[in-house]
């Protein structure tokens, strides 16, 4: 071998400082887009808190859930389970399997408080954006997937989701944005690890999984996709008829929503099967479901109808269309964070679909600015136009008295709040929700100028307030339709 040959084998590679420095740009902007994503998100949730506009259902009781995860000792939910009739040693699990929220106890260590959760939250909101940029950049090129980004981080579906307390859904984008990209990578087993995080979720994850399984199939990736599904609905079964039941849910059928269709799921799915154009027409009616399917599809600008990763979606978006409970079907609520990742991801499959078909470049430019654009145009629609408003931040004029009523109810007792008040009592109390059946707690913080669940009007709401008083309890403090009871 020449000598000239032998040089050119040794010579080490001269390093690729052009494509580092462009990779470094692209992180920084990607990581600035998180911090700034997060830090609104935050804004939102914590405004919300301090102004009196959060929920004992749900961030009470997750914040109940999480101080027994921290102490080491069962997550109960004395709010739920007096609510609904078990007791105070009702166990989060029993409501929805959720382990995977014991993941945020240490902030329990150093901080804890429903504030911790809110801000937990919007983190795991923002972190979403990175594999999405990941799977983005793979398929379109940098610079769309940065659009991309900036599509999902201003998505209503996580407007809503981070408008509302504290939800286990708040772990979704991030591992389903994981589960597809590493998969799409080739690199299975983060997805596989990503994919177990997810049935830690909710006791109904196992559908978006038997959805991303079946996208799997369809993509010549047979063994994978056979698993996934096989996998999949023997967990959601597992955790539906055995695991809540042992955590103390009781019967097989707790929170069911399908009275229609039967009364258990061996009931329904027969009932579907034999009356199939009856289960379509529930779909699409009423035309709120419509409504919700357009604002799913429309911010990725239809593209996500041309690509198969779009049924890993379709079993929850069915789940939730088949039911009763018609706060599952809308836009409003935050429900819709389950798919959003999933479906921004298919909208970018989609689009280089398209281009792939036309061979355009210029068609994935125009499609990544189309997405972006729409997304900032629905952001006043949605929650986060709320942060636009200067009066958001003022909050109803009734929050001193509200702050002022709390105030007067000690640390370490037991109180019957009513649903906006019970946040602010949580980190120092135990809570349970002040509603139309009596608790019997030594405090009591009523509302009796304005409409809070659970009640049906206001004037059962004072005379919850007038029984009271019948029965031993004493006025401590009353303004602005705030009332402060005590038990002595």
């Amino acid at each position: 071998m020449s000598a000239a040959a032998l040089a050119g084998r040794t010579a080490p590679k001269a390093p690729d400082v052009a494509g580092f420095v462009r990779r470094r740009r692209h992180g920084l902007v990607l990581g600035a887009l998180v911090v700034l994503a997060s830090s609104v998100y935050a804004l939102l949730g914590l405004v919300k808190f301090t102004t009196f506009r959060a929920s004992v259902f749900d961030l009470v009781i997750f914040d109940q859930a999480l101080r027994g995860y921290a102490n080491f000792s069962a997550p109960t939910e004395p709010s739920l389970g007096m609510q609904y009739g078990t007791g105070m040693d009702f166990i989060q699990l029993a409501d929805h399997f959720s382990p995977i929220v014991a993941l945020l106890s240490p902030l329990y260590w150093l901080h804890g408080g429903p504030r911790a959760l809110i801000v937990a939250q919007a983190v795991l909101f923002a972190l979403a954006a990175i594999p999405i940029w990941r799977y983005a950049e793979r398929r379109l090129g940098a610079v769309a997937a940065h659009l991309v980004a900036v599509a999902y981080a201003v998505s209503w579906p996580v407007a809503q989701a981070a408008g509302f307390d504290f939800h286990e859904v708040a772990f979704v984008p991030l591992l389903s944005a994981i589960m597809i990209e590493r998969f799409d990578a080739r690199r299975p087993v983060p997805g596989v690890l990503a994919a177990v995080g997810l049935l830690l979720v909710k006791e109904d994850m196992g559908l978006l999984l038997t959805g991303f399984g079946i996208h799997l199939l369809l993509t010549r990736r047979r063994h994978e996709g056979a698993a996934f599904v096989l996998l999949s609905l023997g967990a959601l079964v597992l955790v539906r008829n055995v695991l809540m039941p042992m955590a103390g849910s009781g019967a097989v059928g707790f929170h069911w929503a399908y009275g229609a269709w039967g009364a258990n799921l061996g009931e329904a799915v027969p009932a579907v099967l034999r009356d199939p154009l009856g289960a379509l027409s529930q779909l699409v009616n009423p035309m709120v479901k419509v409504n919700t399917l357009a604002f799913l599809l429309w911010p990725m600008a239809l593209t996500a109808l041309l690509s198969p990763l779009t049924l890993a979606a379709v079993p929850l978006v069915v789940e939730r269309f088949l039911a009763d409970r018609s706060q599952w079907w809308e836009a409003e609520h935050h429900y819709n964070a389950f798919v959003v990742a999933v479906l921004v991801c298919a909208g970018v499959d989609g689009a280089a679909r398209l281009a792939a078909r036309f061979r355009g470049r210029n068609l994935i430019a125009t499609w990544a600015v189309a997405v972006c654009v729409t997304g900032l145009t629905l952001v006043p629609r949605f929650e986060l136009g709320k942060l636009l408003d200067p009066a958001f931040y003022a909050g109803e004029p009734h929050v001193a008295a509200a702050r002022e009523a709390v105030a007067r109810v000690p640390d370490g007792v037991v109180v019957e709040a009513a649903n906006n008040v019970g946040p602010a009592l949580t980190a120092r109390t135990t809570v349970l929700l002040w509603g139309p059946q009596a608790h019997d707690a030594p405090w009591i913080v009523a509302d009796v100028a304005r409409w809070t669940y659970p009640f049906g009007d206001y004037g059962t709401q004072q005379q919850r307030v007038d029984e009271a008083l019948a029965n031993g309890y004493r006025k401590v403090f009353e303004r602005d339709g705030y009332v402060v009871l005590n038990r002595p």
